[in-house]
């Protein structure tokens, strides 16, 4: 009698006994009658079967009456059928004789190991089959109706019974089907009915589907045909037959006192009432209205009205006739020279006038020091880490998620190297394919014969892969794969390769098979399609019910589920799947070990066998990576894109070779050029980076990539500004003192402008040291490369760039020719200064245009709208980096995501761990994980469980498995799985389900119970090294020998439970799936440390191989706002402290950045550039370069002696900002464009988009709203301050350090006042 689990489905329609149903053979079942069997006894195997996967043998016709049982049979019967069995003081009667009853607890030990962790489907499910074997009332219910002559070995002539029908009440058969539905499977986190239903699966299985496969010979476990009647209730049978209707239990019934109802997770009659968890808070809104949008209108509306009542109210009170002025100076430095202690400032002077001197009197030998110093440091750079790892670059070494992975990983080793294939076959028309015995189906394109052979051919190259690693060694498949069921020396075969060819066992024989099938009257063929078709929706069976009689399980002795198998079909119709996935898992190792070598070794020639196959089959699509890809790719780019990045830099030299020059004539533009200049202020750059960068090395700090692309650009912006002013006050201030050398010319200047620079390149390296503060290591080591660099650039650009302009000087003052100084042309006197383009422009045109009276309030509220308008923008910006926009815009990974997201129907494993501290030993303990009858209703399991329910909030798709529930069914006595040897030399050992004998007699325990804690102890490594078996299909080896960790006393120190997420598409979701899992993980963990006899440290925690990764964007926004306001400290303060303790002047130059970061971050929005932490990166660097947007404009304003704020404004405008535009704006907008061709999206998207946006932002708030919040805010004209002493030399100064009182030598000068 057919019976257990792993068994599959009848092809026969299911059917209720009505009046013209099949009528019982007089002939062979006469008798219908209480009291009466069918048949009795054995008689050998079934002549009709070619194969079975467990021998039993077939009845013997015998329609006689029941037989006394006694003895060896009634003990048996009391323990396998106690149904049974009578009152002690009653005589019982049974069918069976003492071999049957054998056989029968035999296949109810198959069916328990499955069904036991319910009890009473267990024991109802049993029941069925006890009726049909020993029942005394047989005849009543049953028929036979084919029997087969047989000659025994001994010449007696038997009637062998093959086929029968069984009639059964339809109520009894709904609850006895209603009791099992819900049972799971804790190993595959399904459902046990998908094993016993056969192709209908959980899904489509019915009571008449459930029973017909039972009784189905072609199952490989019945061993003969049972034709299943349901009959309901009240109806009445011909022949005397009345249908099988005892009782049968809920499964939220206990069978008996012993036994305890099926759990939560078994049976939904158990369940507590679960709520719903809440779902997020929906978006705030204000009626129907956008929330965030009325309330950034309402604050816009409020600051403009309070502008325009101030403006109002101001006209409305009288203006006091402004005091006598002295007459107004030219101010055009910046800040430095601000401040109010002259004392101290007059020192700073003097002391860089001394040191200028000094530099411009010896440049060659500053040139000489500055190179030995700069090449001594940049050789640390031999020391130099470059860290590509993206765990290493975003996961802080202290962070919670990396603090879990090195658990992890210690306990479990590293996660699993995935490397997958996608084929899917675009334009090729699908099939319909009508199964003589499965029905109909609809076979998509890709599910063709020629692909299948296509993609094996495939497989077979990759499994003979044969690579020589670096160390050396040949590295086959075998050498790396995850073999879960002979880990120790796999095989090739033992390696797990999941593929829909594996429902063939990789065989191209059984792809090609066809067989002759019969259904009732119906005759063709079977060939891969009924074999396919039956095994998506039975993966774990062992033999189709088909004529081919394959097993479906893949080649390595394991199951293929068809989620993973195949992609892109419409609910469960596997058939019609659009695409078709292999995967190949490999052992994972630290990068320090040698295996990890060739790994990558195997899976770089997994590309290329891959490649080869896609070239070679033009009509696919193919998609495909290895573990080793994304690094692969990002390194790829990174090197294609530096003559991008070389373009770049080679652009913004031309501009600054070009801009520097001061040109006064044709003829001496050879002269004039300061070619060799730029490119020495380029080199001040790459060499302050450079010595950074070997610095830290020296310090041990590594380095990455985005340093490399990242700061140069920064320094050079930041650098530049300083270039240009310095060298641009010098060509202004080009007439010498009377008696005035040409170095002491140069100290003068640098006296007047490198307080400025001083200054201004201190509060950018305070802003990065503060940036150095965050714990991602990427952002860290930028901000402390970042700070140092621009420290250095600074003491190169006053020693090394002013020993350059000195020689450069003297070459313009011999007329020697620029790059080419041996030629030159003939001395000529002195000339003035140079065709200016912007200064002018902006003198003559922008400065009126933009501080005209009318247009000064438009300014104000059309900022004040972009503030407000990127307030909003910020909220609506997306958190995170898509895996896709890390890579090159050419790679063969931008198709494999898209095949990713597009196919895949389920997520990457989730493993909540547990950490040392927790008794799972104790009935306690256990209850407080497990899942099956009489576990804890909020156990581990049913936790997890309950959240898979709702996989829109938990973002977890399928329940966890769980070795704790299958080490319970392992150990339960119903079954064989746990059995001892008594007698030999293996006495007291392990007995595998597999040995027949009588020596393995004993059960582990004697009794359905939760074991001791010495048997859980000693049973535990038992079964965790169980080889799972059709006898035993709960033995743990492949499913849990890696997922529990024991030291050598037998400790439990950690132990992992799988689930599934949901498929996830965006880095969002990921995100949120993090969030949701920690926080079930802190359910559990507050739940099991309620349990008695566990550690208060004790904890759970959620792990997958992206939460690593992820991490970041919980806490990244709330970081960089810290980070970012930290930044914006050390501005205010030194600004406050540049310009004299200004206070509207310090607020001004907060305002404008802030706005500038405000109004960036909603461009972000805008032009569709994620919020992470390269962002925040760019971000940080944006403080600095509005640093040199704003101070110089705000400095320039104070020190304006121009009569009011207006003029002042005027005056700051014209002078400094076309130095500003010259020297930032259009110092980085020539590279920042070429940028835009960069194959990297990650360079077009947050180099080029992002700082394009920040330059433009910047130079727009820089050069129209400061001026006019200048305007209209700024500090009153101060009162002149006391004539500071002349010039020894006499000279009257018109640059950028005219009229400053704070620095001695300097005497005013007197320009026209500002309209």
């Amino acid at each position: 009698m057919g019976c257990p689990s792993g068994h599959h489905s009848s092809s026969r329609a299911p059917h209720r006994c009505q009046p013209g149903c099949p009528q019982a053979a007089p002939s062979l079942t006469p008798i219908h009658r209480a009291g009466y069997c069918s048949f009795y006894g054995e008689c050998g195997r079934n002549p009709e079967r070619n194969t079975s996967l467990v021998a039993s043998n077939v009845p013997c016709l015998a329609n006689s009456p029941a037989r006394a049982a006694s003895g060896q049979l009634l003990a048996l019967l009391r323990s396998v059928c106690p149904e049974l069995v009578q009152d002690a003081n009653q005589t019982t009667f049974v069918c069976c004789n003492l071999a049957q009853l054998y056989a029968l607890q035999l296949s109810v030990a198959l069916s328990g190991a499955v069904l036991s962790r319910c009890p009473s489907c267990a024991r109802n499910f049993a029941n069925l089959y006890c009726h049909n074997t020993c029942s005394p009332d047989q005849s009543l219910f049953t028929n036979v109706s084919r029997i087969v002559n047989r000659t025994t070995a001994l010449g007696t002539r038997q009637l062998a019974v093959v086929e029968y029908q069984a009639y059964y009440g339809q109520e009894f058969a709904d609850a006895s089907f209603a009791s099992c539905q819900g049972v799971r499977l804790p190993v595959t986190g399904g459902y046990a009915i998908d094993t016993m239903c056969g192709r209908y699966g959980a899904r489509l299985c019915t009571t008449q589907r459930w029973l017909d496969f039972q009784g189905d010979v072609n199952n490989g476990l019945a061993p003969l045909q049972i034709d299943v009647h349901l009959v309901p209730n009240g109806t009445q049978l011909p022949d005397g037959i009345a249908p099988l209707s005892p009782p049968a239990w809920s499964c939220a019934e206990a069978p008996s006192a012993e036994d305890e109802p099926c759990s939560c997770q078994d049976c939904a009659q158990s369940c507590p009432p679960i709520r719903a968890p809440t779902d997020p808070p929906p978006p705030f809104r204000l009626g129907a209205a956008d929330g965030a949008l009325v309330i950034c209108a309402l604050l816009f509306a409020i600051l403009s009205l309070t502008f325009i009542f101030a403006r109002l109210s101001k006209r409305c009170v009288p203006k006091k006739p402004p005091a006598p002025r002295r007459a107004p100076e030219r101010h055009s430095s910046c800040c430095a020279s601000c401040l109010t202690d002259a004392r101290h400032h007059r020192l700073l002077a003097r002391g860089f006038r001394w040191w200028g001197t000094l530099v411009a009197g010896h440049p060659l030998v500053v040139l000489l020091v500055t190179a030995v110093v700069t090449g001594g440091l940049a050789a640390g750079m031999a020391n130099l880490r470059l860290t590509t790892d993206p765990v290493e670059l975003w996961s802080a070494p202290g962070s919670r998620a990396r603090q879990e992975k090195a658990f992890y990983d210690q306990h479990f080793g590293p996660f699993l190297r995935t490397n997958q294939v996608i084929v899917t076959a675009p334009g090729r028309l699908g099939a319909s394919y009508e199964s003589v015995l499965l029905g109909a189906k609809n076979f998509s394109g890709v599910l063709a014969e020629e692909v299948l052979l296509a993609l094996l051919e495939l497989q077979e190259q990759l499994a003979n892969i044969s690579v020589v690693a670096p160390t050396g060694k040949v590295v086959a498949l075998n050498d790396v794969c995850y073999a879960p069921l002979n880990p120790e020396v796999p095989t090739l075969s033992d390696c797990c390769v999941n593929s829909p060819t594996q429902y063939f066992q990789n065989n191209r024989t059984h792809l090609g098979m066809v067989a002759a099938q019969t259904a009732g009257k119906e005759t063709g063929t079977a060939d891969w399609r009924d074999h396919l078709i039956y095994c998506v929706n039975s993966p774990l069976s062992f033999k189709d019910i088909t004529a081919l009689e394959l097993s479906c399980m893949a080649q390595y002795g394991g199951p293929v589920f068809p989620y993973i198998a195949f992609g892109g079909y419409p609910g469960s119709e596997y058939t019609e799947a659009e695409a078709l996935i292999v995967t190949y898992s490999l052992n994972n190792f630290p990068r320090t070990d040698p295996r990890h070598q060739w790994a990558l070794s195997w899976e770089e020639k997994f590309l290329q066998v891959v490649q080869d196959f896609q070239r070679a089959h033009p009509e696919l699509s193919v998609s495909y990576m290895a573990e080793r890809s994304l690094e692969d790719e990002i390194n790829r780019t990174t090197a294609e894109d530096i003559p991008i990045f070389t373009i770049s830099y080679l652009v913004v030299f031309i501009y600054i070779a070009l801009a520097l020059g001061d040109y006064t004539a044709w003829h001496r533009v050879l002269v004039e050029s300061k070619v060799t200049l730029a490119l020495g202020g380029i080199v001040v750059v790459v060499g302050a980076v450079f010595a950074s960068m070997g610095f830290l090395a020296l310090l041990g700090l590594p380095s990455s990539l985005i340093i490399l692309e990242v700061v140069p650009f920064l320094v050079l912006a930041v650098g530049a500004d300083n270039i240009f002013i310095f060298v641009l006050e010098y060509q202004q201030q080009s007439q010498r003192a009377p008696g005035e050398t040409r170095e002491q010319h140069i100290g003068r200047v640098l006296a007047q402008v490198a307080p400025s620079m001083l200054l201004c390149s201190l509060s950018e390296a305070i802003c990065f040291f503060l940036g150095a503060l965050s714990s991602m290591p990427a952002v860290r080591t930028f901000a402390l490369t970042a700070a140092v660099a621009i420290l250095f650039d600074f003491l190169l650009q006053v020693s090394c760039f002013v020993a350059l302009v000195a020689l450069d000087a003297r070459r313009q003052e011999a007329a020697r020719y620029d790059v080419c100084c041996c030629c030159g042309r003939s001395k000529e006197g002195a000339r003035g200064p140079g065709a200016r383009l912007l200064h002018p422009l902006m003198h003559r045109f922008y400065t009126p245009l933009l501080l005209h009276r009318l247009a000064r309030p438009v300014v104000v509220l059309l900022f004040l709208f972009l503030a407000c308008a990127g307030i909003y923008l910020t909220l609506q910006v997306s958190v995170g980096l898509d895996q896709e926009l890390s890579m090159p815009t050419d790679s063969y990974l931008l198709q494999y995501f898209s095949a990713l997201n597009q196919y895949l129907a389920v997520g990457v494993p989730t493993y909540f761990v547990t950490t040392e501290g927790y008794n799972f030993s104790s009935a306690e303990g256990t209850n407080g994980i497990c899942s099956s009858s009489g576990c804890a209703p909020n156990s581990l399991t049913h936790t997890i469980q309950y959240a898979s329910r709702f996989p829109n909030v938990s973002y977890l798709a399928i329940s966890a498995t769980s070795w704790v529930d299958d080490f319970l069914d392992w150990l339960n006595p119903t079954g064989r799985c746990c059995r001892i040897h008594t007698s030999g030399n293996l006495t007291g050992q392990f007995c595998p389900s597999t040995t027949n004998g009588l020596g393995c007699l004993r059960r582990c325990l004697n009794a359905t119970r939760r074991p001791t804690v010495p048997e859980f102890q000693k049973y535990l490594p038992w079964f965790l090294h169980d080889r799972p078996t059709l006898q035993c299909a709960k033995g743990g080896l492949g499913a849990y020998d890696t997922s529990v960790s024991m030291d050598a006393n037998g400790t439990i120190l950690a132990t992992r439970f799988m689930a599934y997420q949901r498929p996830l598409r965006t880095s969002q979701e990921y995100t949120a799936a993090l969030r949701a899992a920690r926080a079930l993980a802190e359910e559990i963990t507050t739940t099991l440390r309620q349990v008695p006899g566990t550690h208060p440290d004790f904890h759970v925690f959620p792990y997958t191989v992206t939460y690593v990764y992820y991490e970041q964007y919980l806490t990244v926004v709330q970081e960089g706002l810290v980070m970012l306001a930290l930044c914006l400290v050390p501005t205010f303060v030194v600004s406050f402290l540049l310009l004299g303790t200004d206070l509207r002047s310090s607020a001004a130059t907060l305002i404008t950045i802030a706005m500038i970061l405000v109004d960036t971050v909603g461009a972000m929005a805008l032009w569709g550039i994620p919020y992470n932490a390269v962002a925040l990166i760019n971000l940080v660097a944006a403080v600095g370069i509005s640093v040199e947007f704003v101070s110089h404009i705000t400095c320039a304003f104070t020190r304006s002696a121009q009569p009011c704020r207006l003029a002042r404004a005027a005056d700051a405008t014209t002078n400094m900002g076309s130095k500003v535009v010259s020297g930032v704006a259009l110092t980085s907008l020539p590279g920042i464009v070429v940028l835009a061709f960069a194959k990297a999206q990650l360079i077009q998207i947050f180099f080029f988009r992002l700082n394009l946006i920040i330059t433009l932002l910047g130079l727009a708030h820089g050069l129209i709203f400061l001026p006019v919040l200048l305007s209209y805010m700024g500090p009153s004209s101060r009162v002149a301050a006391k004539e500071p002493p002349r010039d020894p030399k006499g000279q009257q100064g018109t640059g950028l350090g005219l009229g400053n009182p704070c620095f001695e030598g300097t005497e005013r000068g007197t320009v026209p006042g500002q309209g």
